[in-house]
């Protein structure tokens, strides 16, 4: 592995984030192609496993994820745990990832009964944010889902949403 591709596991390593074209540019003060290319390189070289992770697309930017051929093995060490959401909340969070930006009163018109504790709970969890407000009396919030709920749900972005008649809307990854 050349000293580039080293640097730029080492960033990815380091950032425990998804990392945009643009910051890894920035950051490593090289021009947005050449990091693309440098990303897909880097991408290739992990595919077969050998270092034991791999690169993920997801949230608009690249991430190191552990390769497949080892999450069995991960997660017998660590035991990892996903977040735990409850059915009103895996409820309310597939409403407003389809159906984007929404008020809390079309959510609750939608699932019928109040979200209010719901609602908080996701935003104290960062997987939605308040995004504006509806030009009309009273002004309700508009809610929308965040980067963190790409992250979590293994998503590039919401066009990678299945779409609502293929059953269950919203699977935790492994």
């Amino acid at each position: 592995m050349n000293a580039a591709l080293a640097e730029l596991l080492a960033v990815f390593f380091a950032a425990g984030r998804p990392l945009s074209d643009r910051e890894l540019a920035r950051g490593l003060e090289r021009g947005e192609e050449e990091v693309r290319r440098l990303v897909g390189e880097l991408g290739r070289q992990l595919e077969d496993g050998g270092y034991g992770v791999a690169l993920e697309e997801v949230a608009g930017g690249w991430r190191l994820i552990v390769h497949p051929r080892f999450v069995d093995r991960v997660q017998r060490v660590l035991r990892p745990r996903p977040p735990r959401l409850s059915p009103a909340a895996l409820e309310v969070l597939a409403i407003v990832a389809y159906h984007q930006p929404i008020t809390r009163p079309e959510i609750e018109a939608m699932r019928g009964k109040s979200s209010d504790g719901v609602l908080e709970g996701l935003l104290e969890r960062g997987l939605v944010e308040v995004v504006g407000e509806k030009p009309v009396v009273g002004r309700p919030r508009l809610y929308a889902t965040t980067q963190r709920f790409l992250e979590l749900f293994g998503l590039a972005s919401l066009d990678e949403l299945p779409p609502l008649e293929e059953g269950p809307a919203l699977l935790l990854r492994d």
